[in-house]
């Protein structure tokens, strides 16, 4: 029988202005003509989801409101983070589901944490007219005493941050939300906020920081770009599919790069017939024990072996010739059997497969995610992001975030307890699925941005949208 898991003590590591506005309006000149240009952007999805406008009709039917002001808090700016990657699509136009989209939102302040030899954070700031603030309550609040911003991004991922006995990367996004959380219960006024990748390292933090936002009426959003990705070939379930088992596969690191696979897992299986039910058992395995729990049923390598085909053909190497692998096995409270593999090495490698109970042929694709490594992909989550801003509706679940933030803890320490087996009750909580289409990148942009289109190494003025003359 596996151990229960409950989270125990970590390592002693563990523990706008009216000047600013106005630069940016003026720098930036845009009008609202090129505003509602961005019609039919997601040319190519089926639909909006329920309950989610475009942001062009956002802006539209409240013209007289003022832009949402948000507040960027960061561990680091330099070409190719994460907080660059966001940025640049919330400073300049970009391009998404191959349409020009005009930022909805102006970013009026900036805290950053560190500042590397390779720092952009000074020079960007300066170059767009944006307070950096010595702490996040002053960015916060503009330098004054009251809550002065309408959203948060908090992009809590690069940076030098030390690792625990786990291998856990201690990135300080608690931290980072409690002081948040702070100046938003002082006004009495929630605001959305993103939170970028897992929401903690930790189980029980991130569990706090969800229930805390929901007690402070912020609207809340959290994961990567990984599930918004092209699928290629396409694929979409059937409404209240029943999957009995499933498997992605990265090519990454091991805590980094599992969430990400995690969320293409979840992404897709949160679908099923009855929607999310929750998670009883996580194990991470590698080596003998990897084949044996094959051996035993826990997971598919011919499901494995789909997906990679996906990315690859039918001529891919078999998983055993690829080496370098250990998966997290996932056991779901209504007996869906799921599994993320890495798979040899690789930055984009993201692929899926599943077996549905009414045909035993799997269903696979690959998330592409465009030219520039995973860059590019950065486009489709501003878009998901900008959307949370304006209608203070996140397009998609906070809870799968919740979820596999869970289960990569449980991972890690089913890792350091080399390979045990750990029940997970905290997790078995259930979340209702949304349709997400409308802010999925459905590879349009790809027609724009191609492989031969040079990447830029700043952020350009007139962004990626100039870059390729996007209509």
């Amino acid at each position: 029988m596996p151990s229960g898991f409950t989270p125990r003590p970590h390592s002693p590591q563990d523990f706008d202005t009216a000047p600013a506005r106005e630069a940016a309006a003026s720098r930036r000149g845009y009008s609202r003509r090129e505003f509602l240009q961005q019609a039919s952007v997601i040319a190519g999805a089926s639909a909006f989801a329920p309950g989610i406008s475009p942001l062009w009709a956002a802006e539209e039917s409240g013209k007289d409101k003022p832009r949402p002001r948000v507040a960027a808090v960061f561990t680091e700016l330099r070409f190719r983070s994460h907080a660059y990657n966001f940025l640049e699509n919330f400073l300049e136009p970009y391009v998404f589901n191959g349409r020009k989209v005009v930022p909805p939102v102006d970013v009026v302040s900036f805290y950053a944490d560190q500042f590397p030899e390779n720092d952009t954070g000074r020079a960007v700031a300066k170059r767009y007219g944006i307070p950096l603030y010595p702490s996040i309550a002053e960015a916060l609040c503009q330098g004054g005493k009251e809550l002065a911003v309408d959203a948060v991004l908090l992009i809590g991922e690069h940076g030098d941050y030390p690792y625990n006995e786990l291998g856990q990367h201690l990135y300080p996004r608690k931290e980072f939300f409690d002081q948040i959380a702070k100046v938003v219960e002082q006004s009495g006024r929630g605001i959305p906020l993103f939170n970028d990748k897992h929401f903690s390292y930790r189980w029980d933090w991130a569990k706090e920081m969800y229930d805390r936002a929901k007690e402070l009426g912020m609207p809340l959003l959290a994961g990567s770009s990984v599930p918004l990705a092209q699928r290629i070939p396409p694929l979409e379930l059937p409404p209240e599919a029943k999957i009995t088992e499933a498997v992605a596969i990265h090519g990454g690191g091991v805590e980094v790069y599992d969430f990400h696979g995690l969320e293409i897992l979840q992404s897709l299986v949160e679908g099923r017939a009855g929607g999310e039910t929750g998670v009883s058992r996580v194990q991470l395995v590698q080596g003998d024990a990897l084949w044996k729990a094959a051996d035993e049923g826990r997971w598919s390598p011919e499901l494995a072996q789909a997906a990679l085909a996906a990315e690859l053909g039918d001529k891919a190497m078999s998983l055993r010739e690829f080496g370098a692998l250990h998966a997290i096995l996932i056991d779901y409270r209504d007996g869906l059997k799921g599994a993320v593999l890495k798979v040899g090495s690789g930055s984009t490698r993201w692929n899926f497969a599943c077996r549905l109970a009414d045909s035993p042929k799997p269903l696979a694709t690959r998330f592409y995610v465009g030219p520039w490594g995973n860059r590019n992909l950065f486009m489709a989550l501003s878009y998901a992001i900008q959307q949370l801003f304006v209608s203070r509706k996140p397009p998609y679940p906070p809870e799968r975030t919740l979820l596999t933030t869970g289960i990569l803890d449980a991972a890690m320490h089913s890792r350091h307890a080399n390979g045990e087996a750990l029940a997970t009750s905290q997790l078995e909580f259930s979340y209702a699925p949304t349709d997400f289409r409308a802010v999925r990148e459905m590879g349009k942009t790809w027609e724009l941005i191609t492989k031969e289109t040079p990447e830029t190494k700043d952020i350009l003025p007139g962004g990626s949208a100039k870059l390729v003359n996007a209509p």
